[in-house]
């Protein structure tokens, strides 16, 4: 993992089917894809041996085919699929579809966040003992 902050942009418009988030974001944790799937375009039937995927539709309606099941997922909807679970992304809808999938292994780090009350506090405390800040 490197140092600092960096950033990347989803692309709606973009006419390549996969765009890797992961290298643009300088990501080693977790791998982060954009999919984009033009109207009655599908992926392969894939499955992974330890990584989950959790896909989040930013635009259009993603079929997601388990294991010849199909779920519908629109946008702002979100799903997880487990390892060993075969799966097949589908668009058969009119319009464009655009998804985020994000894929990891090995565990989630979890309640590892520290909470500061101000820029000038230097010593972090669990975030349920800092009180939410003053709207703008």
């Amino acid at each position: 993992m490197t140092d600092g902050f960096s950033s990347a942009r989803i692309d709606l418009g973009t006419s390549e089917r996969f765009v890797s988030l992961r290298r643009a974001l300088d990501v080693d944790s977790v791998g982060i894809n954009q999919l984009t799937l033009e109207p009655r375009q599908r992926g392969r039937i894939h499955r992974h041996r330890q990584q989950e995927e959790i896909y989040l539709v930013l635009a259009g309606t993603l079929t997601i085919v388990i294991e010849g099941d199909p779920h519908e997922l629109g946008a702002g909807m979100i799903a997880r699929v487990a390892p060993h679970v075969r799966r097949q992304l589908v668009n058969a809808g009119e319009e464009r579809c655009v998804v985020v999938a994000v894929g990891a292994a090995d565990g989630y780090v979890g309640r590892d966040g520290e909470a500061f009350a101000s820029w000038e506090e230097m010593e972090g405390r669990p975030p349920q003992e800092v009180p939410l800040p003053d709207d703008l």
